[in-house]
């Protein structure tokens, strides 16, 4: 009997690994030169959409690096967030925690999209586009410049069901957030050093609202925040009732660089999700906050890492995806 327990608790860790075989098996097949005959000119047009966009609407870069996490760590990078849904399918985008993400993130990978498809017509992925439009965004505003290699192919699946769970939210124990990154064979580390996108960006009040007004019977305000910081908050959303798109920056300091100030900002009570402040209170994430808080190469090094390993998660090839002719629906 001992032995046929062993085999069952066995089976889930054989899966586990299997898929991170065919993962990897699939993200071998990327080059970062893939485009060099089929689409010569992509790098150049991704360069120049990219950075008209930005110039035009500031706040696209933040918005492209959210849509990039909650695509690749739902279904892999395979742009699946991007799909529209219809009458037969609720999809990713429509899940409650993807309502919320940034028009400026879709619009620049249509833009991209739609000057490629009149330069090589139906040769580069929507999931190429988002990956490297994330990377070119996050340069932009000061961040490291990392490799992105080449050749996904876009998924053939987008539920809004399989997203649930799957995606942090501020409201998680730092249990639950590890957990997410580690299934997906990312370190404690890995987090940390991907948490500092919030260098940039903004976050909803209605995500953090319960912590400033009505925390406890004996104080409205979550301890762990700075207090001075705190009440700034509850003036900046006090209209969140009304007008529930009210937003503020993650980076109080410098929210219009991609810098470390995010990491120094936490051990101060200067996190604006709760999400962010657990980092510095938790003995896993410490460490890494004080790291990363101390030496920005350090920071920048950790993040590039992470981010090349991010966007070759899940990757589809061959017959498990497509070259979309529209990002926001299947061919």
């Amino acid at each position: 009997m001992a032995v046929r327990l062993n085999s069952i608790f066995q089976i889930p860790l054989l899966i586990m690994y299997f898929s991170f075989f065919i993962s990897c098996s699939h993200s071998q097949q990327l080059t970062t030169n893939y485009y060099q005959k089929s689409c010569p000119r992509f790098d150049q047009i991704m360069q120049d959409t990219t950075t008209n966009k930005q110039i035009n609407s500031p706040t696209t870069a933040a918005a492209a690096l959210r849509l990039f996490f909650h695509d690749c760590l739902v279904e892999g990078c395979d742009a699946s967030v991007l799909i529209s849904s219809t009458h037969f399918n609720k999809a990713e985008r429509d899940a409650d925690i993807n309502l919320s993400l940034p028009g400026d993130g879709f619009d620049v990978v249509v833009r991209a999209k739609t000057a490629l498809e009149l330069a090589c017509p139906g040769v580069v992925s929507c999931a190429d586009i988002l990956a490297v439009a994330t990377r070119n965004l996050v340069t932009m505003m000061g961040g490291p410049f990392y490799t992105v290699k080449l050749g996904r192919r876009d998924g053939l699946v987008s539920r809004a069901s399989r997203v649930e769970g799957n995606l942090p939210r501020p409201s998680m124990t730092m249990n639950q957030l590890i957990g997410i990154f580690t299934s997906r064979g990312f370190s404690v580390q890995e987090m940390v050093a991907l948490s500092g996108a919030h260098t940039i960006g903004l976050s909803h009040c209605t995500e953090f609202v319960s912590e400033i007004y009505n925390y406890s019977r004996t104080s409205p305000i979550d301890p762990s925040f700075n207090r001075r910081y705190a009440e700034g908050l509850r003036s900046a959303c006090a209209d969140y009732h009304n007008n529930p798109s009210l937003s503020v920056f993650n980076d109080v300091m410098t929210p219009r660089n991609f810098d470390n100030a995010y990491y120094q900002n936490l051990p101060k009570g200067l996190g604006v999700l709760k999400s962010d402040r657990a980092l510095v209170m938790d003995p896993r994430t410490r460490p890494y906050v004080e790291l990363y808080g101390r030496d920005e190469k350090a920071f920048f090094e950790a993040f590039g890492r992470a981010m090349e390993k991010l966007s070759l998660y899940g990757v589809k090839s061959g017959r498990r995806g497509e070259v979309r002719r529209r990002c926001d629906s299947f061919n």
